[in-house]
């Protein structure tokens, strides 16, 4: 009995999961295991050889040119209890706090500050800092604003509700703030959310300041390591997801760390990748077919 599985994901809005490319997969991963279908034409799992890890580079070698994204695991702790995420640029489309600078006239100069943090060019307190301080004296109506212009990306509403009625906890930790954590896991239904926190003056414009500590990419992993412990969960139970360098202490260290559209520096070294497809293939990760999705 195999102990690996290849789940294989398609982006239905560009293409198909045809007969075709499930058989060449199973070819270059020299298994006769029969593909099981997690959502037809969109997502498949495929049970693989034990050394199926050294034949993943041939075959996203061969879907190069496919908007078909791949994780392998195994099957024994395929269903994790415990969802830990980041939310800018995960659950959400935006930087938020990006969107608050660009509503204040700024946005390309803390944009910039921003790319450099994810992309682990800049400590991450420092910039937080950095850009935090360029709003000093600006009201908080801005935040209102900002809020506004928030999406959810496609499947986090299905990723939380799906994994929260199958009996994991979920949290939502971010190196932005609380005043856009509370609101998007209220709306995707997170147990907990936690974050930085801006700080206001009398006349309620912001003080070019945070609460402290800064919540950074060690904060982050201690989040992960302390639901672990509090649920009584092993370490494989886990799954961590987000896209930039403060999230890659608790995306290495979880049973299953996904990179999201993650920045170089994190695809670099995270294996398990989401590149073409939405948030539902954490889902199908873990062995979730589509109907059993919660949706709205």
């Amino acid at each position: 009995m195999t102990s690996l599985v290849l789940t294989l994901v398609a982006q239905r809005e560009a293409t198909t999961l045809d007969s075709a490319t499930i058989a060449l997969v199973r070819d270059i991963l020299a298994t006769n295991a029969e593909a099981i279908v997690l959502s037809a034409g969109e997502a498949v799992d495929i049970p693989c050889p034990e050394n199926a890890a050294t034949k993943l580079p041939a075959v996203r070698e061969a879907l190069n040119t496919l908007p078909v994204d791949t994780v392998l695991t195994h099957t024994a702790t395929r269903r994790k209890r415990l969802l830990v995420s980041d939310m800018d640029s995960t659950i959400v489309a935006n930087e938020t706090l990006d969107d608050v600078a660009t509503h204040a006239g700024i946005g390309e100069k803390i944009a910039a500050i921003t790319a450099r943090s994810m992309n682990g060019e800049l400590d991450f307190a420092t910039s937080l800092r950095e850009r935090v301080a360029l709003l000093k004296g600006l009201p908080a109506s801005l935040l209102e604003k900002a809020w506004k212009d928030v999406k959810l990306n496609s499947g986090a509403r299905e990723l939380v509700q799906t994994m929260h009625a199958h009996g994991a906890y979920t949290a939502l930790v971010s190196g932005g703030f609380t005043f856009f954590t509370s609101k998007v896991a209220a709306l995707c239904g997170f147990d907990e959310n936690h974050a930085n926190t801006l700080l206001f003056d009398a006349e309620d414009c912001l003080t070019g300041a945070t609460g402290q500590p800064i919540l950074g990419p060690d904060a982050k992993l201690s989040l992960l390591e302390k639901l672990t412990a509090t649920h009584n969960l092993p370490t494989e139970a886990t799954l961590a997801i987000g896209d930039g360098a403060n999230d890659l202490p608790m995306l290495r260290k979880a049973g299953l760390g996904m990179a999201f559209y993650a920045k170089p520096v994190v695809r670099k070294e995270i294996a398990a990748q989401i590149n073409h497809t939405s948030l539902r293939t954490a889902l199908f990760a873990q062995g979730y077919p589509a109907s059993a999705f919660i949706r709205d």
